[in-house]
């Protein structure tokens, strides 16, 4: 079957009441959670898992909200970026150099359309390549063997910091730590127990979804408060919109540039929604800039690094959904939700489950048109949740948290884990050690464990399995540079990228 009518049977799932339903209501939330600053749609994916556990939603229905969650998300980082100068999210801090200023001159009604239309493009266009790039790359992965997927694993893991990761061994030691919590539990193999202390709870290893909402939700929580504990945030004023056609088409370019680049750089791994943000404002900057009006309130300035980062959030998916390795640390919160749901990522997931994965894809398109709609009219009153103090606001994200990981298992040693994490991300985060790897470790830990053992045990012992083929050590020659180039390009990116965030503060 073509791909155009698995899509088209993908539709038919996703255009049911149920699934618009939840398509709108986390296009909703999304763009709440978005912009609030600091929290991103990592955080609110992992806030909302639990959520929709506990409320007995089928695979479909409960990956449909979540992605929604996600593309609402980064629609939403902008707000607090063009409103207040503080990205709602790391990727969005490159719309902070020309929507605040656009936003200071009384146009911030016009900053805003403007960068949920490039939204649209880079989330649409992003789309697009999922569709086709998706298929290829899935039918490609049925060559792996075990052999294969252990480097690709390996690749996973060495690409993590990606360019602009502040530093490669502290990415690594939090992968490192990731792998050893994967290993508590009984092992499958020889039914021998790792780590348990002969504690019951621990048989079964630690639930990576009660990690997850501690490690994201709970220590950003905690962040939250202590950056903005008090008062609401005092924003710009919302003028009256006056956005004609000539100024739609004037950004189309530029927000179709950086879809492109913003794809690219999420299918990349390890590279991410940020560099996406970044290389498309850099390349719009180069193209454009011929009167010098980039950082003083330049509508390309604000299409460009939009549009990249919605294009990075849709291409993330695409090694999600064909390998089972994320590309992001939100795809990572849905690799989780996948695998805890029975449901294996992979190049058989196109076969085994393609209602689930055609109608997700569908919705996609669905959602990103919903979010159009929702964010040009409705921004006011998405503006109106900056106002609210953090001190009436964040006790309810915690309650949210707390009752569905509650709800799921019954267990308040689960609260005890959860709480346990949310503080050991807390002290990770202020020491800089990275979060997304120690998921990322539990995530893929037994995989990799498994697709170890089966390549030895095929080769009676021989290690030299693991490099006997042209698919596996071209992955491991990947993994390699993966590892050198953020050393030696890193620092020059990352130079580029504090020069960005000076400028943000400056202006």
């Amino acid at each position: 079957m073509d791909t155009m009518s698995l899509l088209m049977q993908g539709f038919a799932v996703a255009l049911t009441p149920e699934s618009i339903m939840f398509a709108v209501i986390g296009a909703i939330l999304g763009t709440l959670i978005g912009a609030l600053p600091g929290l991103g749609p990592a955080n609110g994916v992992a806030i909302l898992i639990p959520l929709a556990f506990s409320l007995g939603l089928s695979p479909t229905s409960s990956l449909i909200l979540l992605t929604s969650v996600y593309a609402g998300a980064m629609y939403g980082g902008r707000i607090s970026s063009i409103l207040l100068n503080i990205p709602g999210d790391e990727p969005a801090m490159m719309t902070c150099l020309d929507g605040y200023p656009m936003a200071l001159k009384g146009k911030a009604a016009e900053a805003l359309a403007i960068s949920a239309i490039a939204s649209f493009i880079g989330s649409l266009i992003a789309t697009i390549g999922l569709v086709i790039l998706a298929p290829i790359l899935a039918k490609f992965a049925l060559k792996f063997g075990p052999s294969e997927y252990f480097a690709l694993f390996a690749l996973a893991f060495a690409t993590l910091g990606g360019i602009t990761g502040k530093n490669q061994f502290k990415t690594l030691m939090a992968a490192a730590i990731g792998l050893m919590i994967a290993t508590i539990g009984i092992d499958i193999s020889t039914g021998v127990q790792r780590f348990t202390y002969n504690t019951l709870e621990l048989f079964e290893g630690v639930d990576f979804i009660i990690a997850i909402v501690g490690l994201f939700a709970i220590s950003e929580l905690l962040f939250f408060l202590e950056r903005h504990a008090g008062d609401g945030l005092k924003q710009v004023a919302i003028n009256k919109l006056k956005l004609t056609p000539r100024d739609i088409i004037r950004v189309l370019p530029a927000s179709i540039r950086g879809a492109v680049l913003g794809f690219v750089a999420g299918v990349l791994p390890g590279a991410g929604a940020s560099l996406g943000s970044f290389i498309s404002y850099t390349l719009e900057k180069k193209v454009s800039d011929k009167d010098g009006t980039f950082g003083k309130g330049d509508p390309r300035g604000v299409a460009a690094p939009e549009a990249g980062n919605n294009g990075a959030a849709s291409g993330a998916l695409v090694p999600m959904l064909t390998l089972g390795v994320p590309g992001s640390g939100t795809t990572a919160v849905l690799l989780a939700m996948l695998i805890s749901l029975n449901i294996s990522p992979g190049p058989m997931l196109f076969q085994q489950n393609a209602d689930l994965v055609w109608g997700v894809i569908a919705a996609m398109f669905i959602g990103n048109l919903v979010l159009l709609l929702l964010n040009i009219p409705m921004v006011g009153i998405f503006v109106k949740l900056l106002s609210i103090p953090p001190k009436y606001l964040m006790p309810v994200v915690t309650l949210i948290a707390s009752v569905g990981i509650y709800s799921v298992s019954h267990s308040p040693l689960d609260l005890y884990f959860m709480v346990g994490f949310g503080v050991l991300g807390y002290i990770f985060r202020k020491v800089d050690i990275p979060l997304v790897p120690i998921i990322l470790g539990m995530l893929l830990g037994p995989e990799m464990e498994k697709s170890l053992r089966h390549a030895l045990v095929l080769s009676d012992g021989d290690w030299s399995v693991l490099l006997n083929s042209g698919l596996s050590m071209g992955l491991w020659t990947v993994a390699v540079l993966g590892l050198i180039l953020p050393v030696i390009v890193g620092p020059i990116v990352r130079a580029k990228m504090r020069k960005s965030k000076e400028a943000v503060k400056d202006v």
